[in-house]
């Protein structure tokens, strides 16, 4: 079994397991293609695919291969690129969650391009469930986000702790830092962060382990559109408390506390279990988790 194999296997799968398309792709016979398949199942002694007709399917092992050979192919990707053309070599690749995108990723990446001006750093901002997928898929190196990842093949560091504020508009009849008892928030119109978002998460946790159902009657992926509608008096939302310190102390908010409710979470930094981290990789990481004793916090001005 060779890398030629793993390719090859790779790009029947990238191609819709149609091993014609891959032997295009590859510049192959498809006769070629077809028989590296059948080597890999005999060296194995596995079937990678089931033959249904003239159509290939992949198996449960043809799966659990599949994972091995994107990441191995990968990495031996990686390896051609830097050995092969070392002067140029030094791109960074790292992900966000859009809070940590928006308000403290612009911070660390200039701390760290102060560290390491060669670095070329590329930013992808998604949503959690997203960044996740990309670093499975190996299109980002490292990843820093709001939750916990619910892959087994992902390495999840927690780096630094955050927490949510319950606001609502300055127009409410409640008092700034008021405690409000559970049945009260109950009857709330809830204004929330859209699913697969690091906050959200963080939310329906915290309610879902007090027994609380909740039916937001605002999903957004902006939290500036949240804070807008709060101060507009369209119900209360649960926010990030360092993103909603501007309308906070211009007065336009008013936080409060909700009786044996506490909105705290980690910011997390994850990269896949197999991903060989480069020194630049290393040394972003170790920046971000020790960014906090060695740089002021960023000033936040807007929000997102």
């Amino acid at each position: 079994m060779t890398i030629r194999h793993i390719t090859i296997f790779r790009a029947v799968c990238e191609n819709g397991y149609n091993s014609t398309k891959a032997a295009e792709v590859l510049h192959m016979t498809q006769p070629a293609v077809s028989l590296a398949i059948k080597e890999l199942e005999q060296y194995y002694g596995v079937h990678l695919f089931d033959r249904i007709g003239r159509r290939l399917q992949i198996t449960d092992a043809g799966q659990l291969f599949l994972q091995y050979a994107i990441h191995i192919s990968d990495l031996f990707s990686d390896m051609e690129t830097g050995l092969r053309d070392w002067d140029s070599k030094g791109i960074l690749r790292i992900g966000a969650s859009i809070t940590i995108g928006s308000q403290f990723l612009p911070s660390y990446v200039k701390a760290f391009s102060e560290i390491c001006p060669e670095i070329d750093v590329r930013v992808t901002v998604e949503q959690t469930e997203r960044l996740e997928q990309k670093i499975l898929s190996n299109e980002l190196d490292c990843a820093l986000i709001e939750g916990i990842a619910h892959d087994a093949n992902i390495v999840t560091q927690a780096y630094m702790e955050d927490h949510l504020s319950v606001i609502c508009g300055a127009d409410k009849d409640w008092t700034q830092g008021q405690n409000i008892t559970i049945e009260e928030f109950k009857k709330q119109r809830f204004l929330l962060r859209e699913k697969g978002s690091g906050t959200r998460e963080v939310f329906d946790r915290v309610i879902a382990q007090a027994g609380i159902h909740v039916v937001p009657v605002w999903e957004a992926m902006s939290t500036t559109a949240l804070v807008n509608a709060t101060i507009n008096g369209l119900g209360i939302s649960v926010l990030p408390h360092r993103m909603v310190l501007p309308a906070l102390r211009q007065g336009l908010l008013r936080t409060v506390k909700v009786q044996d409710l506490v909105f705290v979470r980690n910011f997390y930094i994850i990269y896949h279990k197999d991903k060989f981290l480069t020194n630049s990789a290393k040394q972003f990481i170790a920046l971000c988790k020790s960014y906090e004793m060695d740089y002021p916090l960023p000033s936040y001005t807007g929000l997102y």
